[in-house]
This record gives C-alpha cells, structure tokens and sequence, in this order.
C-alpha cells in the first residue's frame, strides 16, 4: 500500500517541525514538504503533488481561508485545517476545508501524542474523500434557497435526529438552512472536538431559523429547537410521559466516537414511530448505520444522502446497504423531502 503523500502548511516552523515529528511515526504517512505560507504551498503543491495538506488559518501574506478559496476552483485537493478554539474554522469549512483538527498547546507529552493520533486519522479520512468524492460537494448558492414550508403554523408532532461525520460540519448547516422553525425538535451528533460543538451550536443559531444550542444534560426538547451534542460526550434520548429529554454521558467510544450517532439512534429506537426521523449525511466508517436501520425497523422515516454529493460516502453506504434507508437524496433535497414527510402525518 502506498504512503499518503502530505505537505504542512504553518507559518510556524517550531510548529511544522513538530506535526513532521508527529506524522513520521505513521508508516502509511509521509510529510513529502514544509511550507511557511499559502504562496509556497502553491509552489510545493504544484511540485510534489501531496495527497493532503493540513493548513494553518493565521498565517502573514495570506490567511489560510482566502488561499482555500482562490485554490480550490482551480484543483480538487483535500485540506485539514489545525485552528485554535475559534469559530473561524467553520469559514474554512465553507471554503472548501474537508476537516478540522484543534491545534495544541505546545507541551510535550500525552497530549501532542494524542494529537498526532487525531490529525492522523483525520488525514487518512482526507485521503478517503479524494478516493470517493473527487466531485466535492456542490458550491453554496450565492443567495440562500427559500426555507420550504411545513403546511401549518403550528409545530409538526414527531421528532429528528440527524448524524454527520466528515464534511458534516457543512452539509449539516446547509440542510437546516432550509427549515421553517415550526418542525419538530431536532438531536444533532456531528464528530467534533470539545469546545467546537459550542462554537458550531452558536453559528446554527445565528444563521437558521431553528433555536440551537449545545445539548446538556436534562434538556426538555422543544419544537423548533435544534440541539448540538457536545464533544466527548454521548447523547441519548429517553421518553418521560410526553417530554424528550436529553441525557449526555462519557462512557466508552462506540465506532471510534464520542459523541456516536448509533448512540444517539440506538436510544431512540425505544420510542420511535412514524412521527420519528432519522438522517445520516456524509462521513467515513459506519457509525449511525446499525441504528438508524433499527429506527427504520420500528416505522421511523430514513433519509441518506446521496454518493454524488458526499465528502466520503462511508456512512449513508453502510446505512443503504443494510436496508436502513427509505429515501436516498442528494444533500439539497433533503430538506424537501423533510417536509415532503412531515406534511404527510
């Protein structure tokens, strides 16, 4: 098997000289290249033809944001972006970004060890998405579609739950942007790190007509009302009377995670009826498969999105394949079909 080819991009060199350090003890990785800003990455991306790059977003002569957006017109190459706890990294994920990672406090130890782990695994998962989906998600439109609309005012009965992985951080904002504030509440895993769930929870809130927030403990779901689970965390749902409440809990990883969408699926699989539904977007590996085929089993409504439009088509596959899925959309109409299925109960 062939190494992964990856260039580092900082304007760090203490920096870069660490993630190279890091990324040397991975036998399927090779750092092929250092560059100290976004105009000598073009000169060693065109030489070296790296399989990724991790990109700083700090950086002098030009930020990490604006080189992804004059870059990736122009070439289809897979980015992880390494930000500090800022809500900046999700224009980075609009630009084109395919990952994130949160950069560490530079002390040597368990933690740069376990960093090294994560951006690891986050260039293996870059890697994947050029190997399934050279085709990128669609560009944004330059006007924001028009929220389809649930027949009547009042909130819909039933209940969402929605899980994403990689590319999710996107997909996941460009579904809710399309929804009225009158559906019923909505549970959202997406994998991320501690501290970005707050930060992603505020940028939904800010930019959709839903009520979001960072799932915590005890939360009464409302209609309208979106809620984030937080990072390291798992969410279950229980049923008391007619409430939904949240839970939230650190027990062990399931499918590598922690928040897991099969956690989340897993316990509302209880309660699910046909006012239930459940949505997986892109990300690689299965997590969310088995339970959202459970959901499915118990009357829940599924959609999957669709390979065309996936940054890796790794969990909506598993899901389709295990007969999980009723509907199979591309990620702008799902949404539609959302309310297709909410205007019918």
């Amino acid at each position: 098997m062939s190494k992964l080819k990856v260039l580092i991009v900082d304007d760090s060199l203490f920096f870069r000289t660490i993630l190279s350090n890091l990324l040397i003890k991975y036998p399927n990785i090779q750092v092929v290249g250092l560059a100290g800003d976004p105009f000598e990455a073009r000169e060693k991306i065109a030489a070296l033809n790296p399989d990724v790059v991790t990109l700083d977003i700090n950086m002098p002569k030009m930020n990490g944001i604006d080189f992804l957006k004059e870059f990736l017109p122009k070439k289809w190459l897979p980015f992880v972006v390494i930000s500090s706890r800022d809500d900046i990294v999700f224009e980075a994920m609009d630009a084109g970004a395919v990952d994130f990672v949160e950069k560490p406090t530079m002390q040597p130890g368990k933690h740069l060890d376990e960093f090294g782990r994560e951006i690891a695994e986050k260039i293996k998962e870059a890697a994947q998405a050029t190997a399934t989906s050279a085709k990128k998600m669609p560009s944004p439109p330059k006007q924001a579609a028009p929220a389809f609309a649930v027949a009547s005012r009042a909130a819909k009965p039933g209940f969402i739950v929605l899980g994403a992985s990689t590319g999710g951080t996107e997909a996941t904002s460009r579904v809710l942007k399309q929804l009225p504030a009158n559906i019923p509440g909505m549970v959202i895993v997406q994998h991320m790190p501690p501290v970005f769930t707050d930060l992603y929870a505020q940028r939904l809130d800010r930019e959709t007509k839903l009520r979001v927030k960072e799932a915590s403990n005890g939360d009464m779901i409302k209609p309208g009302h979106a809620y984030v689970a937080p990072g390291d965390k798992h969410v279950v749902v229980e049923k008391r009377g007619a409430e939904l409440v949240i839970r939230t809990n650190e027990g062990e990883k399931v499918n590598g995670h922690r928040p897991s969408v099969d956690v989340l699926f897993d316990s509302v699989v209880k309660f699910a009826d046909k006012t239930t539904t459940a949505i997986i977007l892109t990300g690689m590996g299965a997590d969310g498969a088995k339970g959202i085929t459970a959901l499915r089993k118990r009357g829940a409504y599924t959609i999957g999105q669709d390979e065309a439009t996936c940054v890796v088509y790794g969990m909506p596959c598993v899901a389709y394949q295990l007969g999980g899925i009723v509907k199979q959309a591309p990620l702008d109409g799902i949404p539609a079909a959302l309310i297709e299925r909410l205007n019918s109960l």
